[in-house]
C-alpha cells in the first residue's frame, strides 16, 4: 500500500511549461486511462494555473512514482519536463496534500481558492470512478484540516493585493462608501481597484484613460461607469471626493498646480502607480489625504510577515492531523483480515449454538445466555491477536502475522 504524489508547480516550473503540461478534464481522462493500465485505480488530479499535481493511492507496491510520472509525461511527448516534475511518497506526500489544501503551498500563502479546487478535483475523480476508500479518507482529512485552519487562523484576511489594500485604506478613511470617485487608468491595477471600489459601495465612478479601447472593455464589465476624456480629468475632480490613479505613465498625471486651480479644498487621493502618478506635494495641503505606494508597501510587508507567522503556526496542526491520517492508513491495511476474523467467529458462534441447541434441550432464557457466552468467548479469543496486528507498523510483519492468523483459522475450520 502506498500514497504518492507526482507533479509540477510554480516553485520549480516556469509559467510557459505549466501552460504546456496543464491537465484540463480531457487530459485528466487520458491520464486516468494510462494509469489504469499500470493498475492504479485511486487517483485525484489537481490542475490550476500554478500546479498540475497527481495524488494517488495503490494497494500494490508494484506501482511506483516513476511509472506515474512516465504516464503523465507520455501525454505530452513533445514537451521537455526537465527536472521540474517532483515525486513524494508516504507521510511526505500526505503532508504535502494537507499543505496544498490549506494554501500553504500557494504562490500567495494562505489563499482560499485552492481549497475549493481540491474539493472539485476529488468530486471529478469520484464521478469518473477513480476514487476509493483510502483516497477518499486522505483527501477528506486534508480538506477538513484546511477548513479548520481557514476558520481559526484566517490567513487570507491579511491581504497582499496593493489594489485591495489601497481601496481598503480609503474605505477606512471614509473615502469610498457613498462617494463620487475618479479612477485614472485602465490597466490591470485600475481594473482591480474598480472592482473593489464597487464592492465597498462607491456611489458613482468616473473612468479616465488615455486608451479608449481599454476603457471600453471596463465599461462592458461595469455598466454604471462614466468614461471621461483624459484631458478633462481635472474638471471631473470637481465632481468627486476621491481620486484613484493607476497608470503606467513615466510622468505625474495629477499636478499640484493644476489641482489647486480646480478650487477643490477637500479630497482623498490613492496613488497605485510606480513611479508615482500624483504629486507628493498634495499631501501637504490641508484637507487632502494622499495614500501612496510607500504606505501600501509597508502594509503589504506587515501582512506578508503576519501570513508567514500564521503559516508557521499551522505547521503543528498539520503535523498532528497527518499523523492521525497515517495511523488510520496503517490500520486500514489490516481491515480485511480483521473482517475475516469477525466473520469466522460469527460462523463458529452460529455453528456451535446450533449444535448445542440440538443436543441439549434449552429454554428461551438459556438459549439467550448460550448465545451471549459463545459471542463473548470468541471475541475474547481474537481480541489480543487483533490488537497485536494493529500495533505492527512494519508492513512485512503485518503481512506475516496476517498469514499466520489465516492459517490458524483454516486449521480451526478443518477441525
Amino acid at each position: 500500500m502506498i500514497f504518492g504524489y507526482v507533479g509540477i508547480c510554480y516553485k520549480e516550473a516556469p509559467l510557459a511549461l505549466r501552460g504546456q503540461v496543464a491537465l484540463p478534464d480531457s487530459k485528466k481522462i487520458e491520464l486516468w486511462e494510462r494509469l489504469s493500465v499500470i493498475g492504479l485505480k485511486q487517483c485525484v488530479i489537481v490542475s490550476t494555473c500554478n500546479r498540475s499535481e497527481i495524488f494517488y493511492f495503490s494497494h500494490s507496491d508494484a506501482v511506483t512514482g516513476e511509472q506515474v510520472q512516465s504516464c503523465y509525461q507520455d501525454i505530452f511527448p513533445n514537451v521537455s519536463f526537465g527536472d521540474c516534475c517532483k515525486k513524494k511518497e508516504g507521510s511526505e506526500a500526505v503532508s504535502y496534500l494537507f499543505r496544498v489544501a490549506a494554501g500553504l503551498e500557494s504562490l500567495v500563502v494562505g489563499e482560499d481558492q485552492i481549497l475549493g479546487q481540491v474539493v472539485e478535483a476529488m468530486d471529478f475523480a469520484r464521478t469518473m470512478g477513480h476514487s476509493g476508500k483510502e483516497l477518499e479518507r486522505i483527501v477528506r482529512d486534508a480538506v477538513t484540516c484546511a477548513k479548520w485552519i481557514k476558520t481559526n487562523y484566517r490567513i487570507s484576511e491579511k491581504p497582499l493585493s496593493v489594489s485591495y489594500i489601497g481601496v481598503k485604506e480609503l474605505h477606512r478613511a471614509g473615502g469610498v462608501s457613498g462617494k463620487n470617485i475618479l479612477v485614472i487608468g485602465s490597466g490591470k491595477t485600475a481594473a482591480l481597484a474598480l472592482t473593489y471600489l464597487f464592492e465597498y459601495g462607491a456611489k458613482k465612478i468616473y473612468l479616465c484613460s488615455r486608451t479608449f479601447a481599454h476603457a471600453k472593455e471596463l465599461l462592458a464589465v461595469h455598466e454604471n461607469l462614466t468614461v471621461v476624456d483624459y484631458h478633462e480629468r481635472y474638471d471631473a475632480m470637481k465632481r468627486c471626493e476621491t481620486v484613484v490613479s493607476a497608470t503606467s505613465s513615466p510622468h505625474l498625471v495629477v499636478l499640484y498646480d493644476k489641482w489647486k486651480e480646480t478650487g477643490v479644498t477637500q479630497m482623498q487621493f490613492l496613488d497605485l502607480a510606480s513611479p508615482r502618478d500624483i504629486d507628493s506635494r498634495l499631501q501637504e495641503v490641508p484637507g487632502v489625504q494622499l495614500i501612496d505606494m510607500d504606505t501600501l508597501q509597508k502594509i503589504t510587508e506587515k501582512n506578508q510577515n503576519e501570513r508567514e507567522k500564521l503559516a508557521a503556526d499551522c505547521e503543528q496542526v498539520i503535523e498532528e492531523k497527518v499523523q492521525e491520517t497515517m495511523e488510520w492508513l496503517l490500520l486500514s491495511r489490516v481491515d480485511g483480515t480483521i473482517e475475516t476474523l469477525q466473520k469466522r467467529c460469527s460462523q463458529i458462534e452460529t455453528d456451535s449454538y446450533e449444535y448445542l441447541n440440538r443436543k441439549i434441550p434449552l429454554n428461551h432464557r438459556e438459549q439467550k445466555l448460550l448465545k451471549k457466552v459463545l459471542h463473548a468467548s470468541l471475541q475474547r479469543l481474537i481480541r489480543e491477536p487483533i490488537q497485536e496486528l494493529k500495533q505492527l507498523e512494519d508492513e512485512e510483519k503485518q503481512k506475516e502475522y496476517q498469514n499466520i492468523l489465516k492459517t490458524l483459522f483454516r486449521m480451526y475450520e478443518d477441525e
